[in-house]
């Protein structure tokens, strides 16, 4: 049996976030139909357009902000001398939540693959080259994920910062092999960042 066109064009819609397929859509779908008001959709709605319209990349760290300049970033209590370097800004929040960090960030929007075309001109790093030649920083601790794609992007960062005086180190593995950071939970992300090493 076919679904009238306006499920379907929704179940459409719901399929293209990751890791959910037609049943998972289908059931949001219906929830909408059978538990949502009209008011509470326009509410979604709007959320989504206010999304889209408000967040925008921190023109220093590249972290997710609805101003020019993230929080973190403004943040005068921050030890301006280090900076972390993760894959996205679901990171920052995933760090932030342990309290140990107390220096800023830099977002890559993503990681090195070539086997995806994904080169060094893709990602945020001209912004953090710039960065550490102009700010006063003194240590660079690289937090990507420990899949290949993120050892790639972290031995690339170290081979061109390595002949500068900065000290280059990474998050310790406290977080599990091929697992994202955002999945990690508090307490390993926190001996993660307390037990970087040098590279």
């Amino acid at each position: 049996m076919n679904f009238p066109k306006s499920i379907e064009n929704l179940i459409t819609e719901f399929m293209k976030y990751p890791g959910v397929g037609r049943k998972t859509a289908e059931r949001f779908v219906f929830h909408t139909i059978n538990k949502l008001d009209k008011e509470e959709v326009k509410t979604m709605v709007q959320a989504f357009i206010d999304l889209k319209d408000n967040i925008k990349h921190c023109q220093v760290c590249h972290n997710l902000t609805d101003d020019d300049v993230c929080h973190i970033c403004k943040d005068e209590h921050r030890d301006s001398s280090i900076i972390l370097v993760v894959e996205n800004a679901k990171d920052v929040f995933s760090i932030e939540e342990t309290s140990q960090y107390k220096g800023l960030y830099h977002v890559l929007n993503g990681v090195l693959s070539p086997a995806d075309g994904i080169g060094p001109d893709d990602l945020f790093l001209k912004d953090l080259w710039d960065r550490v030649s102009k700010d006063k920083v003194k240590e660079i601790i690289i937090a990507t994920s420990s899949t290949q794609e993120g050892e790639t992007t972290a031995l690339y960062i170290k081979r061109v910062l390595e002949n500068t005086d900065l000290i280059i180190s990474r998050i310790g593995y406290g977080v599990p092999v091929g697992l994202n950071l955002e999945y990690a939970d508090q307490l390993t992300l926190s001996k993660a960042i307390e037990n970087r090493k040098k590279i």
